[in-house]
């Protein structure tokens, strides 16, 4: 038992303690929580500790920064103790929340139409026209509802008094939702008991009422209406919670290419052909919306995009222009504007502000500099915040020089000295924290979110919580006065029109990508079985293993997993070339750099795969991260490789539904694997008699056939049998017959649901020749004429999968008749 786990939790004087009051003794909201975590041993809580850790990293919850060592998986930083609000509190907040959400709805609807804002002198024209935020093409468009601002977000922070204050509004694309549902979700199974017992609201109504919202406010004209989750793309540093809030909420997740305007409606192109789309959750920033009429280098929107909603034609949440309201410049302004737009006194002030554009204030803040913090009036500005009382001597001097050369762009906010919460890091230690709150439009007004994403600073005595800086986060439990009524996204009960079979709204891009994922899923577990062959016979002493290396190594330079070195005076030995075949990302080819391209298109369509697919593909990214210098190691690596390989086959077979974006992941599998194995095929065909005898054993093993083989004939391998095995024998799945079968089957039914001619030039010839083939010729003697044409009918298998290949991305993904020549993506 931990001897005084919360007696020794340091206490502060200066600061607001979210646990505990000024006595030193737990908050009544938090005596439950704090009674139960003093029971625990240090080993019980660390073992929480290490449970919310794996379930990040499993669920693979990431938060990308650019230029992070950690790339674009840099985990999402969770601590396993929840932040605790009483009932009472959080009436009070949600209702000042939502009061402020219909303000910043009523702010943007007067300055994108009458602006008597500025003409009554409520707001300086400065602060409007002098950003980026406002878009002038946006003036005078009237959104669906009049919504403009359909999800709201406000950051806050509570002072040492208890006072809380709002210290940044979100208007524009609010993230942070996504991050606190997976909270929720983890935390909860991190202390299920406590969670229970201590009524904490459910957040699952909250996305409910955002889906049912959403498309009660879409301009549908009597169809049932499509949303969608427009995202940058995978490498925004919020693209997770982009797929996790896709999925969870049931939108497609697009990128701006899987959208196009005709006739001001924007329509969603998928594999059926184009989808009117009716509302659009937004996760891009206004400036890159509509390259027409906003930034014209942007190949991330939508072109005519701001012509279909100032038609009324979609719903954008948020309206582009919201940005406008992020500048804290605004804060000063809001209690007069407040009383003129809502007719009521502003319920939760913004932390004291004074914008420099205005001389008085700009005199103050030069004067009271020490007690201030100083940041950018704009959120478009690079600037992070400075406090005061750090400037000294040049830097100082700086400051206020740049503050008089341009006042108008800066704002000084009193200096709060934030609440502390603990963080579990192996004892109670405290940190800076802050709440981000959210809010969501219906068409009754807005609902708040009965929770928060606890936002934590990194480190003991740091002011500034950002999660681009390494902040931590928390759950936010709010405490109901009796037990709640678990909710779930699901409707209580389905109607005729929402019943659906398959996956009429997959984008061109989505059946893009899992085609990929399938042909790279294919190519990794081909080149780590040859590779395991390859490795095993060249730390083999048997002679016979080494005489059918000579082979091994002929194909997998034929099939371009090792290349030899450029350096002809120094070249490799076979284990550094197989050890860079299996681990040298910068080698096209490798495992290692097939692995990146399976993970980049599996990241492309996160919101289709299960957690388990999900926990199976990390584990193949994780597995050649490790140090690995003999061939010990690599063939353990290589083993783990092929069970997560497998895995990943048979969540394909048995764990997704059979839609047409299976269809193309089993079409880009079966065309790897056609052109895999024709190749390697094609390798004996070509060797001298006395060779290819010595080739069999290793052709049987890298196409993971030596246990068919032996259970039917229990004997050496012969050349009639293990061609017939290989080639011909349609029940065995690892044949190039069974791999035009099931192209066959599956182009067919693909052309025939998706409107697109069925490409019989391409595989129907090829089947009849396999039909057609008299292996009668290999039981003569001399058998190299029927070798030989053999190899031919292999070689026009590679051909026919390229072709194919070509022809699927012609018809299904790139939505033009010109061809796209097929490309080996490192």
């Amino acid at each position: 038992m931990p001897a005084g786990l919360i007696n020794n939790y340091p206490f502060s004087d200066n600061r607001f303690d979210e646990m505990l009051s000024e006595s030193g003794t737990a908050r009544p909201h938090w005596q439950a929580f704090a009674d139960r975590i003093e029971s625990f041993s240090d080993d019980l809580l660390t073992q929480r500790s290490d449970f919310v850790r794996g379930a990040i990293e499993a669920d693979g919850v990431s938060y990308n920064v650019y230029a992070d060592p950690k790339g674009t998986k840099r985990p999402w930083e969770l601590d396993m103790l929840p932040l605790i609000v009483g009932n009472d509190e959080w009436q009070m907040l949600s209702s000042a929340i939502s009061q402020r959400a219909r303000l910043m709805n009523a702010i943007l609807a007067d300055l994108y139409g009458p602006q008597h804002l500025l003409s009554e002198g409520l707001l300086p024209s400065a602060l409007v026209f002098g950003q980026h935020g406002f878009k002038w093409p946006s003036r005078g468009v009237v959104p669906p509802g009049n919504v403009w601002l359909f999800s709201y977000a406000a950051d806050l922070a509570r002072a040492p008094d208890g006072q809380w204050w709002v210290i940044a509004d979100r208007t524009q694309g609010p993230s942070g939702a996504g991050y606190a549902l997976q909270n929720r979700i983890i935390v909860s199974r991190a202390f299920p008991d406590a969670f229970r017992e201590l009524h904490v609201n459910p957040l699952a109504n909250y996305f409910r009422t955002m889906q049912d919202s959403l498309a009660r406010l879409a301009p549908s004209d009597g169809e049932v209406p499509l949303t969608i989750l427009l995202t940058p793309g995978p490498y925004n540093e919020t693209y997770f919670e982009h797929a996790f809030l896709a999925r969870y909420l049931g939108f497609p997740l697009v990128e701006g290419q899987d959208l196009t305007v005709r006739d001001n409606t924007v329509y969603l192109k998928t594999l059926r052909g184009l989808r009117r789309v009716h509302a659009i959750l937004r996760r891009l920033d206004d400036d890159f919306c509509d390259p027409l009429e906003l930034r014209s280098d942007s190949a991330l929107g939508v072109a005519g995009l701001l012509g279909a909603i100032r038609a009324g034609r979609v719903l954008m949440a948020n309206a582009i222009g919201s940005s406008v309201l992020e500048s804290g410049a605004l804060f000063g302004f809001l209690p007069a504007i407040c009383e003129r737009l809502l007719g009521e006194k502003i319920a939760m002030p913004s932390v004291a502000s004074w914008w420099c554009g205005e001389p008085p204030a700009l005199e103050y803040v030069l004067e009271h500099l020490d007690e201030l913090v100083i940041k950018p009036a704009f959120p478009s500005m690079r600037m992070e915040a400075v406090f005061g009382h750090e400037l000294k001597g040049e830097a100082r001097k700086r400051m206020i020089e740049s503050i008089l050369a341009q006042p108008h762009a800066y704002v000084a906010q009193e200096w709060v000295r934030l609440s502390q919460a603990p963080v579990w890091n192996h004892r109670l230690v405290p940190r800076s924290v802050g709440i981000r709150v959210f809010a969501s439009a219906t068409p009754e007004g807005y609902t708040v979110m009965p929770g928060a994403l606890g936002r934590v600073a990194p480190r003991a005595g740091m002011e500034v919580i950002s999660m681009q800086r390494g902040g931590l986060s928390k759950d936010t439990w709010v405490r109901a006065e009796a037990p709640v009524v678990r909710h779930t996204l699901l409707k209580r009960r389905l109607g005729v029109i929402d019943l659906v079979c398959g996956g009429a709204d997959i984008p061109s891009r989505v059946g893009e990508n899992l085609f990929w994922m399938g042909r790279y899923a294919e190519r990794v577990e081909a080149s780590a079985r040859l590779l395991r062959a390859a490795l095993a016979r060249a730390s083999s002493t048997d002679s016979e293993a080494e005489q059918g290396l000579a082979g091994l190594l002929q194909a997998t330079r034929r099939l371009g997993i090792v290349v030899d070195s450029e350096d002809e005076d120094k070249p490799d030995d076979v284990q550094s070339q197989l050890l860079r075949a299996l681990l040298d990302h910068t080698q096209p080819g490798s495992v290692a750099s097939n692995l990146r391209a399976l993970s980049f298109s599996a990241s492309q369509v996160r919101e289709r795969l299960s957690s388990d697919n999900w926990h199976a593909l990390n584990r193949l990214e994780q597995l050649l991260s490790e140090d690995i210098s003999s061939t010990d190691q690599a063939m353990s690596a290589i083993d783990r490789v092929m069970q997560s390989s497998i895995s990943l086959a048979g969540f394909a077979m048995d764990d997704m539904t059979r839609d047409e974006g299976w269809r193309f992941l089993i079409l880009g599998r079966r065309i790897e694997r056609l052109e895999g194995l024709a190749g390697l095929m094609s390798v004996p065909m070509q060797a001298k008699p006395e060779a290819r005898e010595r080739m069999f054993e290793w052709l049987l093993e890298a196409a993971n056939s030596i246990v068919t083989y032996r259970a039917r004939y229990r004997r050496m391998p012969e050349l009639l049998p293990l061609l017939h095995l290989l080639v011909f024998d349609r029940t065995n799945p690892h044949s190039v017959g069974f791999q035009v079968d099931v192209l066959q089957k599956y182009l067919a039914r693909s052309s025939r649901e998706l409107g697109h001619p069925y490409p019989s030039l391409m595989i129907d010839p090829l089947a009849r020749r396999l039909d057609n083939f008299d292996l009668t010729r290999f039981e003569a003697d001399d058998c190299e004429l029927a070798l030989g044409t053999l190899g031919t009918l292999l070689n026009e298998s590679i051909g026919a999968a390229l072709k194919l290949s070509d022809e699927v991305h012609r018809r299904y993904f790139i939505h033009t008749l010109r061809p796209m020549q097929l490309r080996r993506v490192a």
